[in-house]
């Protein structure tokens, strides 16, 4: 793989979850109560509390263990069955902080091992296939994160 093409590639993932999608899931949590980050309209649905969650599931077991090397300790199912009422402070900084090394395993990663396949979920995976399930399953939850704070606030959040 071109080198060249290749860090462009990860810089545009970088900018694409730090600089757009960031600042809008910390955006929404600013405009929402505890309580609301917590709502659900149907059981079967997802609050945002539960969608931090996942997405910082999904940045460590893709990223950090996926590319990064670090251990897997992943557990999904209670990124979805969480039912406490974790405060939206503690909820924000446990992303930011998945979030922030995530950027950071990305920053040092030599372009030339794109092409490199690893082991996520039972899978193997190009590692370039990995970050950009990483991006879009971001830029996807990030989207119901802002619809839901739409719904519970009414504010045109002028994204």
């Amino acid at each position: 793989m071109n080198n060249e093409f290749g860090k462009a590639y990860i810089d545009w993932c970088r900018f694409r979850l730090m600089k757009q999608y960031w600042p809008r899931v910390e955006s929404c949590m600013s405009e929402l109560t505890d309580e609301e980050v917590w709502w659900r309209q149907h059981e079967t649905n997802n609050s945002v509390g539960n969608l931090i969650l996942h997405l910082t599931g999904n940045l460590r077991q893709f990223i950090l263990s996926g590319v990064g090397g670090a251990k897997d300790l992943r557990n999904k199912d209670k990124e979805f069955s969480e039912r406490q009422r974790i405060s939206k402070e503690e909820l924000i900084q446990e992303l930011q902080e998945a979030l922030f090394a995530a950027d950071e395993t990305l920053s040092r990663l030599d372009a030339g091992r794109l092409l490199e396949t690893t082991i996520v979920q039972d899978r193997e995976r190009r590692i370039f296939e990995i970050i950009a399930v990483v991006v879009e399953h971001f830029a996807l939850h990030c989207g119901q994160i802002i619809y839901i704070t739409k719904l519970k606030t009414g504010k045109d959040l002028k994204f």
